[in-house]
């Protein structure tokens, strides 16, 4: 698997980027995972209701073609995309999802954290409050989009939306926890639990 570290990327582009790669890869393509923050921004999903934006923002609200609804991306919060070719892995969406909550639970139980599952709300949770979001969106059996992990970042946005629809969802991060580690470290530390659990699978010759 390919990892790119992209740094602080503006978003839209970043989206863009996913859907030219997934529209023009084979099987010959290598995965990729990159790894990112973003600026500042709300992306809302494709059946997503702009009502869950609840009061008004200078915040750029991005329409996007990923499952779920709104969330929001910022600076401090570590991104993973994941473009896999779900065939040659012999995945479905559902482990896919299994497996990126079971990544994200390991690497916060790094810290002492006890993140779990909440049954019909893809996510990780610490004692009902959200710290991580799930989005994907699958294209001729390979996925984009993918996860994020809030560390060190500005929460207050989230205070302006439903969080995935969830009016009253409480947002948390790692620092909130006595977490120090700096986001790329964070990133990182979670890019080793998503190698292990998204083995290197060769394309086809």
């Amino acid at each position: 698997m390919i990892v790119r570290h992209l740094g602080l990327a503006p978003y839209e582009p970043t989206w863009r980027a996913m859907q030219e790669f997934t529209t023009h890869r084979d099987a010959t393509t290598a995965d990729e995972l990159w790894l990112v923050q973003h600026p500042p921004v709300y992306t809302l999903g494709q059946a997503g209701k702009p009502e869950h934006l609840i009061r008004p923002t200078e915040i750029p609200l991005v329409k996007i073609d990923r499952g779920g609804q709104i969330t929001y991306h910022g600076p401090g919060q570590v991104v993973a995309y994941l473009l896999l070719d779900l065939h040659r892995r012999h995945l479905k969406v559902r482990e896919m999802v299994q497996l990126l909550e079971q990544a994200l639970i390991d690497c916060i139980a790094d810290y002492g954290l006890d993140a779990r599952r909440k049954d019909g709300a893809p996510g990780v949770y610490i004692d009902g409050d959200k710290i991580a979001a799930l989005g994907l969106r699958v294209k001729n059996g390979c996925s984009y989009h993918g996860l994020s992990l809030n560390v060190d970042m500005d929460l207050t946005p989230f205070t302006w939306i439903n969080p995935c629809g969830y009016s009253g969802l409480k947002t948390i991060q790692l620092k909130d926890f006595g977490v120090t580690e700096a986001p790329d470290e964070v990133a990182e530390r979670l890019l080793g639990h998503l190698r292990r659990h998204f083995p290197d699978v060769p394309p086809t010759a």
